[in-house]
């Protein structure tokens, strides 16, 4: 049997990410509860909780060195573009609608950047995200 992996290279980089989001959050005290959330309109790339608070979380990977464009060194939560926001709001309404959740939640990103030499990750958490 072939089990060649049929991945894009982004989205490859983009589940490692996520795994040492999780362990990440794991270490910091919060409760997976699902992970790729996925309808047509969106995904939300980690659901946790913690303290009673359901944290729905978009992980955004990037390696180092880190790209440059125009002298300007990127960074990976560049990437939380307004209508990227507007799709994950209506992806966490869904997903409590869903669950048939009524909670307190807030929205949370995690910055992963790796370096693929070294073998090791600088990851960051900002949470409570305004939608």
């Amino acid at each position: 049997m072939n089990n060649i992996d049929k991945r894009t290279e982004k989205r490859r980089l983009g589940d490692i990410g996520e795994n040492i989001a999780c362990d990440f959050l794991k270490s910091r005290g919060f409760e997976i509860i699902e992970r790729n959330y996925l309808r047509k309109w969106g995904e939300i790339d980690i659901v946790a909780k913690k303290a009673d608070m359901y944290r729905f979380i978009e992980v955004k990977s990037a390696c180092l060195p880190a790209r440059q464009v125009s002298g300007v060194t990127y960074r990976p939560e560049e990437n939380m573009h307004p209508w990227k926001l507007k799709r994950l709001g209506r992806v966490i309404q869904t997903y409590l609608l869903h669950k048939k959740l009524e909670c307190d939640w807030q929205l949370d990103l995690v910055t992963v950047q790796m370096d693929m030499a070294t073998r090791r990750a600088k990851v960051e958490l900002i949470e409570n995200i305004v939608i």
